[in-house]
């Protein structure tokens, strides 16, 4: 094996490595930790686990949302119109989120 192309695996590995432990979606920091405390219960608990509580909308996730519906929607629509409808979509689904649930 060439020097040039050790070097290149070797900063390809490093590189690989650095960007796994990159957070782009907002899961847990430490998922192993919040998935032990998750189910570190005592083996005689006959309860079962309570649900948890449903994280409230943020604005990154209402995005993603309707960018992912306005893809399988209005695919064909030019990108300014679809902002337009995303911008629409990110504001309703804030609005119901923050609306008190009866």
């Amino acid at each position: 094996m060439r020097y040039g192309s050790f070097s290149m695996l070797a900063l390809l590995t490093i590189a690989g490595g650095l960007l796994a432990g990159c957070q782009t979606d907002g899961a847990p920091s430490n998922p192993l930790a919040e998935l032990a405390a998750a189910t570190g219960k005592k083996d005689d608990d006959a309860k079962p686990a309570a649900k948890p509580a449903e994280p409230p909308m943020t604005r990154s996730q209402a995005a993603m949302e309707c960018w992912k519906q306005t893809e399988k929607g209005s695919a064909s629509a030019n990108l300014d119109k679809r902002a337009d409808i995303v911008n629409k979509c990110i504001d309703d689904k804030l609005k119901k989120a923050e609306a008190p649930k009866t």
